[in-house]
């Protein structure tokens, strides 16, 4: 069974291989680079969703999997919060899932309500190298209670659950 990912970043990558692994122990897991086609940080959960499909059905091509992974950044007045979301396409099937959240601190809101990425704008606050390819920000604002990896791990297996069990989940 082949399953791609349509990201090489190894932060999304690793998550997918422990589901699809734990399931299927002779998964082979790839990482693949793919446009998501919206912006390098995307706003909102349309944009935010709307990443995560075009990820996984690009990553499809080739493949018995496709598995797309995005963050977002959603505004709520002064606030921010950063989620994410999984697709995961099989034939003509796609599911979604959708992340736990955190709120970010005011500071971060900010720059990225102006334009800045996430990724950077932590980077440079924490003085840390690719937070967004280790513990993400989830992990650092958690103190590594939980991480990137562990908020991705989880909508995937959600958004995989309906291929489990076709018959619990009839194509809609």
């Amino acid at each position: 069974m082949r399953v791609r990912v349509g990201s090489l970043n190894p932060a999304k990558v690793g998550p997918v291989q422990g589901v699809f692994g734990a399931w299927w122990p002779d998964a082979e897991v790839e990482g693949v680079d793919v446009p998501s086609g919206v912006p390098e940080q995307p706003v909102g959960e349309a944009q935010t969703r709307e990443g995560a499909v075009n990820r996984a059905r690009a990553a499809l091509v080739g493949a018995d999997w496709g598995v797309g992974l995005e963050g977002g950044v959603t505004f709520d007045g002064k606030e921010a919060r950063l989620f994410g979301f999984v697709a995961v396409a099989r034939g003509g099937r796609v599911e979604v899932a959708r992340t736990a959240e955190v709120r970010l601190p005011p500071v971060v809101a900010g720059r990225v309500r102006a334009g800045e990425e996430l990724g950077r704008v932590m980077d440079e606050l924490l003085g840390t190298v690719d937070v967004n390819r280790g513990v993400g920000s989830f992990g650092a604002l958690s103190r590594g209670m939980v991480t990137r990896a562990d908020v991705w791990r989880q909508a995937v297996a959600f958004a995989a659950v309906p291929f489990l069990d076709p018959g619990l989940y009839p194509e809609p």
